[in-house]
């Protein structure tokens, strides 16, 4: 009795006597599995997979991710639309992090294991764990579009949490600390530090203020653009981190007073003057401020204070004030609503501390309190109650 015909694929004894299979793909090659079979029937299972593939329209072509992963990354930087400073970013973990690895090697090649083993080489050589979870996030990131772009029918990067940045919690700020530090740093910056502490803007937004950003009468300030420093020294304005970052924000009565004599003082005049600006004219820059900071720390006794934790100071305020998450976004100028959720939490753990302090003086109050005595009391219905 003759054999039954194939309708799909070849299957061929070769010289070695292990087997090759082969089929005509949706492209119209002939395509050979990548690797021989030791039996017949390996080389048939293995072309009734790939047929049930090709029917489920899950067939990648083999040969698409044969393309070196250096040419590829820098391709897929290059076509997305990112601000200047996120651009260097990503040029910098990709020279410095990923092409040492993985520049020459295929995008179909680049398996788990491998990822695996890139990651844990870099955090037991030092690099920083920050680095390294901005590396992988890259890394992922470029694989998927090579996923969307069929050339791989999965992406490696699958450590979970790997991408997540972890920075430990950082100090906030009281109250008497922040005008500690705004009389303690140079008069010309005095409002800037209030300003940062307690309506939470960021360094490049405050830098990025004009006159006609700042309207005393109604108390607001509107954040429509922010100064970015990039890695080689120059300034470029741009728009905030997101469009939620484009924002009004009210400002606290208590400190119209400081403004307003800042801007009859320091700012420069017009509409369009820049509300902060350095002695000469220019436009601050971080590294020239964080010298003017850590003197003004020094001199008001505040150890271990970043000035970009004075926005955390503002945010946890005006989370302590019972705003919703909805109303702490807009003010933070945050698009989701983890951030708001964190100082909300914060919030809530301090509250809950004031109420087991409460607690405590009423306990302390009660000890001293005499207890009433019960006074006695004939039950009723007694069986001995002759109702006389």
């Amino acid at each position: 009795m003759a054999g039954k015909r194939r309708h799909f694929g070849r299957v061929r004894k070769l010289p070695s006597g292990r087997y090759q299979a082969r089929y005509v793909a949706p492209d119209g090659q002939l395509r050979p599995a990548p690797h021989t079979f030791a039996t017949k029937r390996d080389a048939d299972d293995w072309l009734a997979d790939k047929q049930t593939e090709i029917r489920r329209g899950d067939w990648h072509d083999p040969d698409a991710g044969k393309v070196a992963f250096g040419p590829y990354a820098a391709a897929w930087i290059k076509e997305r639309e990112l601000t200047s400073t996120t651009r260097q970013l990503y040029g910098s973990l990709l020279r410095h992090h990923l092409e040492p690895d993985f520049a020459t090697v295929n995008v179909a090649e680049i398996s788990p294991p491998a990822v695996r083993r890139w990651r844990a080489d870099k955090l037991a050589s030092g690099t920083g764990p920050t680095t390294v979870s901005k590396a992988y996030a890259l890394l992922r990131a470029i694989l998927g579009t090579a996923v969307a772009d069929q050339m791989i029918k999965r992406n490696p990067c699958q450590i979970k949490g790997a991408s997540t940045v972890h920075t430990p919690e950082r100090p906030t700020a009281t109250v008497q600390e922040v005008y500690d530090l705004a009389g303690s740093i140079q008069p010309r910056y005095r409002a800037l530090v209030l300003v940062a502490g307690f309506l939470g803007l960021r360094w490049g937004e405050l830098v990025g203020l004009h006159r006609r950003d700042i309207d005393l009468e109604h108390r607001t300030v509107r954040i429509r653009r922010a100064v970015a420093e990039l890695f080689n020294g120059q300034q470029e304005i741009k728009a905030p981190k997101s469009a939620a970052g484009k924002r009004t924000v009210a400002i606290p009565a208590a400190i119209v007073p400081d403004i307003r004599d800042h801007l009859a003082r320091y700012a420069e005049p017009g509409a369009d003057g820049r509300v902060f600006i350095g002695a000469k004219g220019a436009t601050p820059r971080r590294n020239h401020f964080n010298r003017l900071w850590r003197k003004a720390c020094e001199d008001a006794g505040i150890k271990g204070l970043h000035f970009h934790d004075l926005r955390h100071t503002g945010n946890t305020l005006a989370a302590s004030t019972g705003a919703s998450t909805r109303e702490l976004m807009s003010r933070m100028g945050h698009s989701t609503a983890r951030a708001a959720l964190i100082y909300q939490h914060a919030s809530a753990a301090r509250d809950r501390l004031i109420a087991d302090a409460v607690s405590g003086l009423v306990k302390k109050g009660r000890k001293g309190a005499k207890t009433p005595k019960k006074k006695d009391r004939k039950p009723k219905g007694h069986a001995g109650d002759t109702g006389n």
